[in-house]
């Protein structure tokens, strides 16, 4: 979007409104189907101490001023989680939230620096059954927008389909020939030098200070997302332990996670867990990200103490944020975000 051609103008609008309209008939489809199952809609509050402590996620910050003109740093928040899951230790029990969320450096095609993720969690269930509610979701918006098929970039996954199950082990194996487990320990410690030699051997450029971590995202970026939900959805699961930090340990085997992922043509549109409720490992895992984030950022978030004083009181829970817009998107059948933004954000950072 560009100041040539704001999205104000009556023309652009005009061809904005039909993914428009359609948006928000989703909205309305997936309010009723998460009704129909019980489910409580809830309001996180957007402005929160810490905004996440993920590495790899930019926030927005600001500050509130007090009654007699005190200040202290806040955050808008780039997920509902923290507020979510302490409404679960409050004692709700399935809840979702239509949340408006921030993310800095963050702009493209797939990209807003405003969105909206659909986060919801049920307590005392599987995390598998949050696989079940995505493929439904994915139906769901198909059916109310008229679509036949998810598109995107001339690709195509058909959401009538029951998603593919691959595991992070599968996928890295399949598509760049990477015994990925083979470089991860029962304690979760990784083999940076074993990485990158599968790696290299991939067609994976490493650099010298590449760790562990950055030598992951090369390959998954660049050898398995390309090829995920392709003909139908695909649901990528099992990732590492040090790849999911707010997720528990998989029962048969503590090297990786309850955690997936949904793709629908080589686009990522949710995210999900099994919720870890331990506050000592919690903290462990902040830490360890916070550091990463000031090694690669030079910056560290704020950890909610708050929050880790929530999770003992949290019951055993799973819990999924998809990405609303892009679903949209891949339903109707837009080619850019802004298409199914009401109101873009001004692209002043240029």
């Amino acid at each position: 979007m560009t100041s040539q051609s704001p999205w104000w103008r009556a023309d652009i609008h005009q061809d904005r409104r039909p993914f428009l309209l359609a948006r928000g008939a989703i909205t309305r489809a997936a309010r009723r189907w998460f009704e129909d199952r019980g489910f409580t809609e809830v309001e996180g509050a957007a402005l929160q101490v810490s905004p996440g402590n993920e590495a790899h996620l930019h926030a927005f910050a600001t500050e509130i001023i007090g009654n007699s003109g005190e200040t202290a740093p806040l955050y808008l928040h780039t997920s509902p989680e923290f507020a979510c899951k302490k409404l679960l230790a409050a004692g709700e029990t399935r809840i979702f939230d239509f949340a408006r969320v921030w993310r800095n450096r963050e702009r493209g095609p797939l990209h807003h620096p405003e969105f909206t993720l659909l986060e919801w969690y049920r307590t005392g269930e599987p995390y598998e059954q949050l696989m079940a509610d995505c493929a439904d979701l994915l139906r769901l918006a198909a059916e109310t927008a008229g679509a036949k098929t998810f598109s995107y970039r001339q690709l195509s996954s058909d959401p009538f389909q029951e998603p593919e199950r691959l595991s992070l082990q599968e996928a890295f194996q399949r598509h760049a020939g990477v015994d990925l487990l083979a470089t991860v320990a029962v304690d979760g410690e990784t083999d940076r030098d074993g990485l990158a030699a599968a790696a290299t051997r991939a067609g994976v450029r490493i650099a010298d200070d590449d760790v562990w971590a950055d030598i992951y995202s090369k390959v998954l970026v660049e050898k398995v997302e390309p090829n995920l939900g392709m003909g139908r959805p695909t649901i990528l699961c099992e990732y590492p332990i040090s790849e999911a930090a707010l997720a528990r340990p998989k029962a048969s085997d503590p090297r990786v996670a309850e955690r997936f992922e949904l793709y629908a043509c080589g686009v990522e549109l949710a995210n999900a867990f099994g919720e870890l409720t331990d506050p000592v490992e919690q903290r462990r895992r902040f830490q360890a990200e916070m550091d990463e984030k000031a090694r690669v950022y030079g910056e560290r978030y704020p950890i909610d103490e708050d929050f880790l004083a929530a999770l003992p009181h949290m019951p055993s829970a799973c819990g999924s944020a998809l990405g609303f817009d892009r679903l949209v998107m891949l339903a109707t059948g837009a080619a850019r975000i802004e298409q199914v933004v009401w109101t873009p954000v001004a692209d002043v950072a240029r």
